[in-house]
């Protein structure tokens, strides 16, 4: 019988990079891959101090774990990231593309600037990693994009955002169609509110909407993306390909009266 995704030793022997876990839900989905054996690569663009951190202590908890920087909204920044993964250690088993931004504007004051960082960061990083990790991956191998619950509901002030985890989505059915008869998968997690220090000070009134409207009445926690995460990257979801997992307590099957 396969392990499950709660079994300690899930994941040992496996590679993972967990792109932009420098802090937020990227170092929790960092943490809970060392905790269930795997050697984790936290790749951080700017925060170094943090990331190094988060590495410390994984290795003080006993598990494996190793900082890797660099910009991935450029094939020659990616090629980079994963060429010092393979110089110093096994190449990448599984692969969360995590890294992204979500900056705020009103579709009439967007510049071409910002619709174009938007999806350099949340879409170009995506595509090229898998495109590199999916080269050196033997024996199949395991993709998971963070997404969002903005990509099929989208929140106003959000449109290059919304526009680009919509594409994160499709970008992720696409490559499970074709990786698939390498027994690579792909699927995709797509969270809705998390909750994050300051968040109800900083956005009160989004906060009270969403409570007041979600059937689970609670906000997401980072570690419930990191479950969802592991499961998909488990033989318990041997079978789960080309899928978005929705993490939003039933908000997309709230009422609408």
């Amino acid at each position: 019988m396969a392990s499950g995704p709660n079994h300690p030793s899930t994941f040992i022997g496996k590679s993972v990079l967990v792109t932009g876990a420098g802090g937020g839900i990227g170092a929790v989905i960092a943490q809970a891959f060392a905790a269930h054996g795997a050697l984790v690569h936290i790749h951080y663009a700017t925060s170094k101090d943090r990331a190094e951190d988060i590495a410390h202590e994984i290795i003080s908890k006993g598990g494996a774990a190793k900082t890797v920087q660099g910009d991935l909204r450029t094939k020659d920044g990616v090629d980079a990231v994963f060429n010092h993964i393979e110089k110093n250690g096994p190449g990448v088993d599984i692969l969360i593309n995590n890294a992204g931004i979500y900056p705020i504007s009103p579709l009439l004051d967007m510049s071409e600037e910002d619709w174009k960082n938007m999806f350099a960061a949340n879409v170009d990083s995506a595509f090229f990693c898998t495109q590199r990790a999916v080269r050196k991956m033997t024996d199949g191998g395991n993709i998971i994009n963070i997404a969002s619950l903005s990509a099929t509901m989208p929140g106003p002030l959000h449109s290059h955002y919304n526009a680009s985890k919509a594409a994160l989505v499709m970008l992720t059915r696409s490559s499970a169609q074709e990786l698939g008869p390498s027994q690579i998968r792909v699927n995709c997690v797509s969270p809705g509110l998390v909750n994050r220090p300051g968040l109800e000070e900083a956005w009160p009134e989004g906060v009270a909407s969403w409570m007041s409207k979600a059937p689970l009445k609670r906000l997401g926690e980072a570690e419930d993306v990191a479950n969802a995460c592991l499961f998909l990257a488990s033989d318990a979801a041997r079978w789960i390909s080309g899928q978005d997992l929705v993490l939003d307590g039933g908000m997309s099957a709230a009422p609408i009266y």
